[in-house]
């Protein structure tokens, strides 16, 4: 079932996407109930990436003393890493016991970094990016927008999920939105299935992509992240996914600075819209977008095998 759900204000209008993420999603905990993720894209510093970052599982803090020393080593080995690699480290925040948010300067391959990190037993990146910032865990938009303290983020775009696990376990890792390594700032959530997912993994792998979960959603990411490494631009990119991707999916993308959503031809997913000329609001429901509008306005679904952007 599952919920997904995306704002976005143009012109470079900045607002508390924190919280309106975190309302919109709220309105649609009953579409899945296991996890929420915000993708989340503020204004960052010149020159400054932001890492999002975990090194237990929610579940796996309960086990006791021992892990909490590995969340101790796993973090400090983290920090070594980054300074062997040539990072520099401008500040550093624990967002929870065992996720954490740093931002840090770097001048070289940016994958090569990454993957330096990763080899860290234990240790998963969920975003790199001058603007994204990449939150999800167990529980409901609200818990988990109280205990990663989204409250207040300002930004221009967001989209985040509600998820109903049926396909995988009920962890992070599982949990969406998908950051599309190594790609700074590309992210996606998905509501469907795909039928030709193994297929075109195993092309993006033997081109040198790797995946983390074994959810379709992240296919999504990494193949409009590799399309736009290509040279297509965003819309470009999502309209050939329609032709690529066989099954019933709707989609939201972001990057740094644009929204997009694309619906399969049998359009069986939900998805509606609402368009001002400041504001853009998508969800599974209406109900999420009338969350943070006090006034009335007008919504439409979007047509079958349609694909739409909007700039920040």
């Amino acid at each position: 079932m599952c919920g997904i759900a995306g704002l976005i204000w143009k012109g470079g209008t900045t607002s508390d996407i924190g919280s309106e993420m975190t309302q919109m999603l709220q309105a649609l905990k009953h579409r899945g109930p296991d996890s929420t993720g915000f993708a989340l894209y503020g204004q960052g510093a010149e020159g400054v990436f932001v890492l999002r970052f975990k090194v237990a599982e929610q579940e796996e803090m309960r086990k006791g003393f021992n892990i909490h020393r590995q969340v101790i080593e796993r973090r400090k080995t983290v920090g070594e890493r980054m300074q062997e690699m040539g990072a520099e480290i401008i500040e550093q925040e624990e967002a929870t016991e065992y996720a954490f948010r740093y931002h840090f300067k770097f001048g070289g391959d940016l994958k090569r970094l990454i993957d330096y990190i990763e080899d860290i037993e234990g240790v998963e990146i969920l975003s790199v990016g001058k603007g994204l910032e990449l939150i999800k865990d167990l529980g409901d938009a609200k818990t988990v927008s109280e205990q990663y303290g989204l409250k207040g983020f300002v930004g221009t775009h967001a989209i985040g999920h509600t998820r109903m696990a049926t396909e995988s376990d009920v962890d992070i890792r599982s949990a969406h939105p998908y950051w599309a390594y190594p790609f700074s700032d590309v992210s996606v959530v998905h509501n469907g299935q795909l039928t030709n997912y193994w297929s075109n993994r195993r092309d993006l792998e033997r081109r040198g992509h790797r995946f983390m979960s074994n959810c379709d959603s992240e296919l999504i990411a990494v193949y409009i992240a590799d399309r736009i490494n290509h040279g297509d631009e965003l819309e470009s990119a999502m309209s050939r996914s329609i032709e690529e991707l066989d099954g019933v999916f709707t989609y939201l993308v972001a990057t740094s600075d644009q929204l997009g959503m694309a619906k399969d031809v049998m359009a069986a997913k939900p998805m509606v819209l609402y368009e001002s000329d400041e504001f853009v609001g998508l969800a599974s429901e209406e109900v999420a977008i009338r969350s943070i509008f006090p006034r009335e306005i007008d919504t439409w679904d979007p047509y079958q095998g349609e694909v739409k952007v909007w700039a920040a």
